[in-house]
């Protein structure tokens, strides 16, 4: 009860704080939603008129005032401008990295209580005014005693606290609405939210977040397009985090790019190619790809920032990805249906023939069409609508990866407005498809199977042999290891051998192959 109240409360303050902005005002013609216009229209009265400024600006006041995870919300709107607007978008790109800072004084306290000693005897300079904030932390230039140039990024006070209350308010709204709503139950808002909270605690431990970016450098060490700072490891703690200084400018920064004498297009054929690269080829993506985050060097080269959001996605998954979108682009509505009900995603009672003419009500509309004459918005109704009909359960687990591709897109827009960064990516999709799913690519999984089985040879032969020697020494004594053992033994005999076999075979192909 009390926890409702709290929440509750927490509802009207959210909504008075819109309301006193003025940023409800958009809804007031919404046609599907009479009520939530109606709402709006009242809304309007309730408007503060000391708070002025355009409604972008209005509304990114607003999300400040709300906390950490309504801003996070207002950085990825800000990339779409096909949903608010130009001006709006530029109004609240302030969001991602220039938000008000907390004080010189607090960032100095706060090294010191963590690394141990003064901030003069960790660097020999430290900038007191901080080159970005955002709302989890704000980031400082300094020197090493060594001459080294680095980027200090330091929590903000209070956050763990700030962003509980949010997840514990997100929570409560996903219990109230499945509980109230049954049909909602499909949709997995409750799934959705721990996915989330699981998320956003991993952020605001920033020693994960050094660990990602170290797995993200290795995984393109040998990249010559993308390329990761350094991570400092003695000046690195939970609320610490210092890497190597990167001398660039935002992605979406044209008059900078241009001045450098760098091509928009080009550029996002490499952010194609390298989101691609992580999604397929690692499974291990940069979730957090707003401009703020990723700089562009003066000779072209990607250094991203702020690793504290990462994503993961399985080989299954990537196959589902790769199948969904090499059939959207091919124009291969039953592929698609096919992948979603191999994968589970539509009740297997619903019609395939159906499904594939849905499908094609969503593809066949925006075929090779410019991002600028995409309707996101309209597109993202269709998708819903038919979820609804199929009876579509959500999948929680691909929640960061839509997002971050939302956001891609969005980044995709600026830069060239004409060019379809999801038809750049098409050969990279289609060659690792072939490289994962030709002839060669089974042999190979095959191969490491054999590896697996042959590397447990060894300890199945000494179980049997221990369950000989018991059977020797005491005839049918009974001991819990022998009784193990048997169970094993037992499940390999009931266990065909045939596709040892054909893994044996395919992996002295493969030698042959290699030869």
């Amino acid at each position: 009860m009390i926890r409702s109240l709290r929440n509750l409360f927490r509802l009207i303050r959210i909504a008075w704080i819109m309301a006193r902005h003025g940023v409800l005002e958009p809804l007031e013609t919404v046609a599907e939603a009479p009520a939530l216009g109606l709402f709006a229209r009242l809304a309007r009265r309730l408007r503060d008129p000391r708070v002025a400024g355009r409604w972008g600006q209005r509304l990114a006041a607003a999300l400040v005032a709300l906390g950490p995870s309504f801003i996070k919300f207002g950085q990825s709107l800000a990339t779409r401008a096909d949903l608010i607007g130009d001006q709006a978008s530029a109004d609240l790109t302030m969001l991602q990295d220039r938000l008000p800072p907390f004080a010189p004084a607090t960032a100095r306290a706060t090294l010191e209580s963590e690394l141990g000693a003064p901030v003069d005897a960790l660097f020999a300079r430290f900038d007191e005014v901080p080159v970005a904030a955002a709302s989890i932390a704000q980031v400082h230039r300094a020197r090493t005693a060594d001459g080294r140039e680095v980027a200090v990024k330091v929590l903000r006070p209070g956050i763990e606290a700030a962003v509980a209350r949010d997840l514990d308010l997100f929570e409560w709204i996903a219990e109230t609405v499945e509980r109230m709503l049954p049909w909602t139950e499909r949709l997995r808002p409750v799934e959705t939210v721990r996915v989330f909270r699981e998320t956003v605690e991993i952020e605001l431990d920033l020693r994960y977040e050094a660990a990602a970016a170290a797995e993200l450098a290795e995984n393109f060490q040998d990249d010559s397009d993308f390329r990761v700072a350094a991570v400092d490891w003695d000046r690195t703690t939970r609320r610490i985090l210092t890497t190597a200084w990167v001398e660039g400018c935002r992605i979406d920064d044209l008059a900078s790019l241009h001045a450098h004498g760098l091509d928009p297009t080009e550029l996002l054929a490499k952010a194609a190619a390298v989101f691609f690269t992580q999604v397929f080829r690692d499974g291990f993506f940069h979730a957090d790809m707003h401009p703020g985050n990723m700089l562009v060097e003066p000779d072209g080269t990607l250094v991203p920032v702020d690793f504290g959001i990462m994503g993961r996605v399985d080989l299954a998954t990537r196959f589902y990805l790769a199948d969904t979108l090499t059939g959207f682009l091919n124009g291969d509505w039953r592929a698609v249906a096919e992948i979603h009900f191999r994968m589970g995603f539509v009740p297997a009672g619903k019609s395939i023939d159906l499904f594939t003419q849905a499908c094609r009500s969503i593809g066949e509309p925006v075929m090779d069409k410019p991002l600028h004459e995409i309707s996101v918005a309209r597109l993202l109704g269709q998708v819903l609508r038919i979820a609804e009909t199929f009876e579509m359960r959500a999948q929680p687990q691909l929640l960061l990866l839509h997002k971050t591709m939302v956001v891609a897109e969005g980044v995709g827009r600026k830069l060239n407005p004409d060019v379809n960064m999801w038809a750049l990516a098409r050969p990279l999709i289609e060659r690792w498809m072939i490289e994962n799913r030709g002839p060669e690519a089974l042999l190979g999984r095959g191969a490491d199977d054999v590896v697996r089985t042959l590397s447990r040879l060894p300890a199945l032969v000494r179980a049997a042999d221990r369950l000989l020697q018991h059977l020797d020494e005491g005839g049918l004594k009974v001991h819990p290891e022998s009784l193990r053992v048997h169970a094993e033994l037992s499940a390999r005999q009931r266990f065909p051998a045939w596709p040892v076999l054909a893994a044996v075979l395919a992996g002295l192909l493969i030698g042959l192959l290699l030869e």
